[in-house]
């Protein structure tokens, strides 16, 4: 592979920025502000039975700047002009939109902005081509359309390599840095028998480099997962139990993560309520961590959109709510520290960042789990590999969801996949009937969770 170069001196000269700021807003009064930037340089590819379908390449670089008033108010403006000139209009844009501030919610800097961050110490790969990238993809495409004759096409497919660099800055001397690259490949089989519906299935895989990808073990497990749904029949409505991938189990809580976010209470939009923490809302076994900073998680990054240190921490414990995640404006409020999870923007947004789930108590577990299996189901449940049409499907300020599904049903160790089907409930009732959460976890590109099986919840088979 003919590598062109790395990716040193790419993005910010950090230094130069801050002094650049430091003198303008001396020129314009401005005593306190602070900016969020990014520098990004991506190249992707698509293929196409051999033949290249779609290749692309972008540098962006964006700059958010926040400036506050002598009367307190904020305004906030963005560019992608990185001029002297442009940083000046850029900063007086936001000096003249703090007189329309919102006088009901002022943010202010993070009191975590200049604490100390973890080093993470990740590896940045070596720059590559596009040819390289093209190469690479198509070999991947013919290895899966080879692996069986039934696997007709890889529709959705695509190979990327991105650079990253983040930084955050404030009057007050807050300075945070860090750079990463990352790379990534899926695949989207289709396999076509004569006389039988499509069936489709895929696999991603990320890293920080390419040539550390595991884009072999992506083609094995595309095809696999593919064949497996080749034997499918319909099934019927009803009450059954479930087991969810880790990736579906991981889907499901982020489609309702606002239950966890402090922005979405203040909001009114959320199941949860500003006395919700201590509360039980979940299966006494189920914990759920918010992780950051895992190694496995490629993407991670020390400090959030206001300058706050990241860090592990734990959202519910033993099935009982245990804290929000907050920004610095919410953490205000709930009078607790930031925990790192903030954007940055008029309104600062708060999400979750990368999930660990995992399980409390083995033993009451097992025993539960071996007596609804055994005794009331005989061997006879739904494995959902994975769910579809989230953002459609799921009102997270209701709680309700309704998702098609793609998966299994197994009965006396027979495992057929599901022509099509729906699950719905409610998200509190999921998380109530758990009964099994399996020991050994998986990581997968969102998150860490084990596979967790759900009692009596409602399918929908599709004629």
């Amino acid at each position: 592979m003919n590598h062109t170069d790395s990716y040193n001196n790419k993005g910010f000269n950090v230094q130069q920025l801050i002094n650049k700021l430091t003198d303008i807003s001396h020129s314009e009064n401005i005593s306190k502000w602070d900016i969020g930037a990014s520098f990004s340089e991506d190249i992707s590819v698509q293929v196409d039975h051999g033949e290249s379908k779609q290749l692309k390449g972008s540098q962006r670089n964006a700059i958010t700047i926040r400036a506050w008033n002598n009367k307190g108010l904020v305004g906030t403006t963005s560019t992608t002009d990185l001029t002297d000139a442009g940083l000046i209009k850029a900063l007086k844009g936001a000096k003249e939109a703090s007189q329309f501030g919102n006088k009901n919610e002022i943010p202010d800097f993070s009191p975590l902005a200049n604490s100390p961050i973890v080093q993470l110490n990740r590896p940045i790969g070596k720059r590559n081509t596009i040819k390289d990238l093209l190469e690479l993809l198509k070999k991947a495409e013919s290895d899966l359309l080879n692996s069986h004759e039934a696997i007709s096409s890889v529709p959705y497919n695509g190979l990327s390599e991105s650079y990253l660099e983040r930084i955050y800055l404030n009057s007050a001397g807050a300075y945070r840095h860090i750079n990463s690259t990352q790379s990534s490949i899926y695949l989207y089989a289709k396999c076509q028998e004569k006389g039988r519906k499509p069936r489709s299935s895929g696999s991603i895989r990320l890293s920080h480099s390419l040539d550390k990808l595991d884009i072999t073990g992506c083609v094995n497990e595309s095809s696999s997962k593919t064949l497996s749904h080749l034997n499918y029949s319909s099934i019927d409505t009803g009450k059954y139990l479930v087991c969810f991938t880790p990736e579906a189990f991981l889907d499901m809580i982020y489609a309702f993560g606002s239950i966890f976010n402090a922005r979405s209470v203040i909001d009114g939009v959320s199941l949860s309520n500003r006395n919700s923490i201590g509360e039980t809302i979940a299966y006494k076994n189920l914990s759920i961590y918010d992780n950051p900073l895992h190694q496995a998680n490629i993407g991670a990054s020390p400090f959030d959109g206001e300058g706050t240190p990241t860090s592990k921490i734990c959202i519910v414990n033993n099935g009982i709510l245990e804290s929000f995640i907050h920004s610095e404006y919410t953490a205000r409020q709930f009078g607790v520290k930031p925990t790192g999870h903030a954007g940055m923007g008029s309104k600062v947004s708060v999400g979750l960042d990368w999930l660990e789930i995992s399980k409390c108590n083995q033993l009451n577990d097992e025993l539960n789990y071996q007596h609804l299996n055994h005794n009331t189901y005989k061997d006879k449940f739904i494995l959902i590999e994975s769910l579809n049409a989230i953002h459609a499907g799921v009102k997270a300020s209701q709680g309700s969801f309704s998702l098609p599904f793609d998966g299994w049903i197994i009965k006396d160790g027979e495992k057929v996949s599901i022509e099509a089907a729906t699950v719905a409930g409610d998200i509190k009732y999921l998380l109530n009937n758990i009964i099994h959460i399996e020991s050994t976890s998986k990581i997968t590109h969102q998150g860490i969770s084990p596979y967790v099986w759900v009692d009596n919840l409602s399918i929908t088979g599709e004629v």
